[in-house]
């Protein structure tokens, strides 16, 4: 069975940093675009940040110069790099990814979420 398992989030004063991970575990045969949302309170759920397995990345505008998406060499993890950070980054953040169970069946896949709150 497909899972994402995420670390990283955490509370952190405005300017500072984290790093979020997200972790592939289980039988599959290829992945996909992996990718990084968030959800504030009150807000629908939006893509921050997202990587091809060829490695093209694309991002919010509103955290473009500050987020950093990368995916390690087996592409089984994915990592947020996020610097600069303001308390309109509050939010929950969520590891997304289009994994293959097989050769011609592509599924997503959702991590269970981790809170990133910035605040002084």
């Amino acid at each position: 069975q497909v899972q994402l398992v995420e670390s990283g989030g955490g509370l952190v004063q405005p300017g500072g940093s984290l790093r979020l991970s997200c972790a592939v575990s289980g039988s599959f045969f290829a992945i996909k675009v992996m990718g990084w949302y968030r959800q504030a309170p009150g807000k629908q759920r939006e893509l921050v940040a997202s990587i091809t397995s060829s490695f093209a990345t694309n991002y919010l505008d509103s955290v473009k110069g500050r987020f950093t998406i990368s995916r390690d060499n087996a592409k089984t993890a994915v990592y947020l790099q996020m610097n600069s950070l303001k308390p309109d980054d509050t939010a929950v953040y969520y590891c997304n990814a289009n994994i293959g169970v097989s050769r011609y069946d592509f599924r997503f896949y959702w991590g269970q979420g981790t809170q990133v709150t910035v605040s002084s």
